[in-house]
This record gives structure tokens, C-alpha cells and sequence, in this order.
């Protein structure tokens, strides 16, 4: 019994500190602060792209199988060599070639000898130029037709999906900027090749497989790697332009706030804006660059009512 009146007297302590610390919490007061910032006009480059995510794939993945069964002899290129169209890239022996070679070793060098002068290896030949993505397979080691030995790739690409809402907004030829998840300090251009016309739906939402080809193709690159992307799909050199938070919207109207005379007196001027980036707006009208723009910041300061020290702790005298 008395077990149980302790429990619930320590419960009762911990449900009043946990009310004396909500009212201390929700008691604290939040005072607007507000400071405003000057700054001209400036020129510069904006742009506006589509973001989204893709996968470094090979543009061209074949897979190269033997013509016969057999065993592999030797192997003469490892992944990431890079080979050129009718190298040799495996030796191997059909299965009765196999067998002959292994009776006659075990008759001697002779013999060995002999046999392999008078039945050769038959050689892997590479199809296309392109670089060894997969080594599949090791000397000794038994194939069969249906056995992928080697897979070429004849150049690495970004496979990104895009969102149907933006599709439209991406065009063959556009400037695209990469960066990838395992190396974000390589960046690389490239410009969109390819747009699928068949689009694929996932979780109930609807894209279209875009390829774009990187510029140059960098050493870290590897098959499967995840990516970033921003399609460019509008970009203007040499324009004015002002932060976003300079803007004010009001009665569908777009003003900013000039400032007059000696003290800065804030004025409300119209403007006419064009590209907004959500961080710079281009002015098309309105403005010049000589003249002097406000920006109204504003803050909250949590103020408590009584003072500022934890409720928990005893007050000083003053």
C-alpha cells in the first residue's frame, strides 16, 4: 500500500513539472523585430531548371556470349579497360578442344605442345569500341552459350526521370548540369539527347525517361551511380535584377519600395518582372540601377513575461 502511494505521489511531482515547464514555454512571448536593408539593382545571370534525379547507365549495354561450350582459356582485359571494335578480349577451347588439351598434358609437354600448334583457341572478339563494365567469368572456368562472359558499354549517359508536370518544359539540346551523390564536388555539363515518348508510372506518379549525355565523361563514373540534375530550360546573360525577397505583391501588382531624399523614406514603385530563380528576379521595367531599393526584414524575438531564467530555478533579488 505504501508502495503504491509513493507511485502516485511521484507522479503527481512529475505531472506539475511538466505543466510549470509548459506554461513557462507557452507563456514566452514572440516581439516582431524588424530591420531593413538598402541595395541597388545589379546585372547578372539568372536562369531557371528542372531538378531531378537519375542514374549513370550505359547508353549502349551488350552483353557478349561465347558461340560454342567450352572452358576459358584467358582472359585479356579486366573492367574498366577501354578496347577498340575486333580486339581480343578471351581465349577459349571448345569442349572437345578441352578435353584433348587436358589428355595430352598428361602425356607431357610433347604432346601438349603439339596439340595446342595444331588445335588453336578460338578468340572473343569485342563488337563495338567501348570500355569493360563486367568481367563475368575467370580462366578455367566452364561456359556455355547462354553464359554472359563480358558486358561492353560504349559510353556512359544520365538516365533521369521527369515529373510529367515538367516534361514540357525540357527540350532536345538543353543544357543539363550533373553532379552525383558519391562525388558532389564533380560536376559536370551535359545536354539532353533523348526524351522517351513512353512514359512509366510509379506510386501513382506519371514521368518520362529523359537521356542526357555528359560533355565529358570523368574517371569516377561508374555504372549505376546515383545523380542530380538541373535541366536548364531558360537562362538570360546581362540582366537587372533584385533579390526575391525585395518583391511585394499586392492586388495582383508587383511593386518594390524605393528609397527618397536624405532619410531613405520608403516609396512604393510598380514594376514589371520577368525570370524569377525563388532567390533574384529579373526587371523587364520599372527600375534602373542607380536607384536605391529597400528590403523590409522582419523576426521574431521570444520575449518571456517575467524573466528570463528557467522556472525551475529560484529568482534573485534585487
Amino acid at each position: 500500500m505504501a508502495n503504491k502511494k509513493r507511485k502516485i505521489f511521484a507522479g503527481l511531482i512529475v505531472c506539475v513539472i511538466l505543466i510549470i515547464g509548459l506554461i513557462y514555454i507557452f507563456g514566452a512571448k514572440k516581439t516582431p523585430a524588424v530591420t531593413q536593408k538598402i541595395i541597388n539593382p545589379y546585372y547578372g545571370v539568372i536562369k531557371t531548371a528542372v531538378s531531378t534525379t537519375g542514374t549513370i547507365l550505359p547508353q549502349n549495354r551488350l552483353e557478349i556470349k561465347p558461340s560454342i561450350s567450352g572452358r576459358v582459356e584467358k582472359i585479356l582485359v579486366k573492367e574498366g579497360d577501354h578496347v577498340k571494335a575486333g580486339q581480343t578480349l578471351i581465349w577459349m577451347s571448345s569442349t572437345d578442344r578441352a578435353a584433348l588439351i587436358d589428355a595430352a598434358r598428361a602425356q607431357g609437354g610433347a604432346q601438349l605442345k603439339y596439340w595446342e600448334d595444331v588445335y588453336k583457341p578460338i578468340p572473343i572478339i569485342a563488337p563495338i569500341t567501348g570500355t569493360v563494365i563486367v568481367r563475368a567469368v575467370e580462366p578455367g572456368q566452364t561456359v556455355t552459350t547462354t553464359t554472359s562472359i563480358i558486358v561492353l558499354s560504349d559510353r556512359l549517359i544520365v538516365k533521369a526521370n521527369v515529373d510529367e508536370t515538367d516534361i514540357g518544359r525540357i527540350k532536345k539540346g538543353q543544357t543539363a548540369e550533373i553532379s552525383l551523390d558519391a562525388y558532389p564536388d564533380v560536376k559536370v555539363n551535359g545536354r539532353v539527347n533523348l526524351i522517351k515518348y513512353e512514359s512509366t508510372t510509379i506510386n501513382n506518379v506519371t514521368t518520362y525517361e529523359v537521356e542526357i549525355i555528359p560533355d565529358k565523361v570523368p574517371a569516377v563514373y561508374k555504372s549505376g551511380m546515383s545523380a542530380n540534375i538541373s535541366i536548364i530550360d531558360k537562362f538570360k546573360n546581362n540582366v537587372l535584377l533584385i533579390p526575391d525577397t525585395a518583391i511585394i505583391h499586392e492586388d495582383q501588382q508587383t511593386y518594390v519600395l524605393i528609397g527618397r531624399g536624405k532619410d531613405q523614406k520608403p516609396e512604393k514603385r510598380l514594376i514589371k518582372t520577368g525570370l524569377n530563380d525563388d532567390q533574384h528576379v529579373e526587371i523587364l521595367s520599372g527600375l534602373s540601377e542607380s536607384e536605391k531599393i529597400i528590403i523590409i526584414q522582419k523576426s521574431f524575438v521570444t520575449t518571456e513575461k517575467n524573466n528570463t531564467g528557467s522556472p525551475f530555478m529560484p529568482s534573485r533579488k534585487k
